[in-house]
């Protein structure tokens, strides 16, 4: 089960700085990630990572210009919004659900 990390990474894509969103992601992961990021008003640089061997799936690291964004940040300070105009929680961010309600908890 993955989880945000609150290490804030950052580093180097190109000539560009930026600060690590996630690697090592497949394409479903990359296009969700650009399209909400883009949403909340961020640049996306998508850079491919190289493959071991042919048959490997093509992996991409995905990461924004903003030096000092920080997913786990953004998330839990609620500051990001999804398409619909709702707050991401942590599983919306995973893709775990759709559903948008801003709780990080349900009681049974």
């Amino acid at each position: 089960m993955a989880s945000l990390d609150g290490k804030h990474s950052f580093g180097s894509i190109g000539e560009t700085r930026v600060t690590f969103v996630e690697k090592g992601v497949d394409e479903d992961r990359r296009d969700f990630l650009k399209q909400l990021l883009e949403h909340n008003g961020l640049e996306v640089v998508i850079e491919e990572e190289a493959k071991k061997t042919e048959e490997d799936p093509q992996l991409y690291t995905v990461a924004v210009t903003n030096m000092v964004f920080n997913p786990t940040i953004w998330i839990f300070e609620r500051k990001m919004r999804t398409f619909d105009d709702h707050k991401v929680t942590q599983d919306y961010w995973f893709q775990r659900t759709e559903e948008t309600k801003p709780q990080y908890w349900k009681n049974s």
